[in-house]
């Protein structure tokens, strides 16, 4: 496996490059899918997220209310931090698992 990260700030390009690397055969895993997945209604994030900020982050449909928690965790950099140790060890472990499969291949993987 060649793993290749791919960086760049906002409206940089990132999805147009990812998309023309998947084209050609890449692996991609998008981290802002990952993050999605790893709070989704029904996961350990969900929880950990519900219990930390309280049910003022909950949408009526069930799912986290993503405006809510922004104004909270943009406002408060502990509570940036706090989501952020949260997410960032599950995106961590989703791409490892989704990995796991190609390390011994010739694929090409990009993060």
């Amino acid at each position: 496996m060649l793993l290749v990260g791919l960086t760049g700030g906002i409206g940089s390009g990132k999805s147009t490059v990812a998309r023309m690397l998947e084209k050609r055969g890449a692996v991609v895993f998008d981290a802002d899918v990952l993050a999605r997945q790893a709070v989704a209604p029904g996961t350990p994030g969900f929880e950990k997220v519900v219990e930390r900020f309280g049910p003022n982050v909950l949408a009526p449909g069930g799912g986290l209310d993503r405006e809510a928690l922004a104004s909270i965790v943009f406002s408060d950099p502990a509570a940036r931090r706090d989501l952020e140790g949260i997410v960032h060890p599950e995106v961590r472990r989703m791409f490892a698992e989704g990995c796991e499969e190609y390390r011994d291949s010739d694929r090409v993987v990009v993060f």
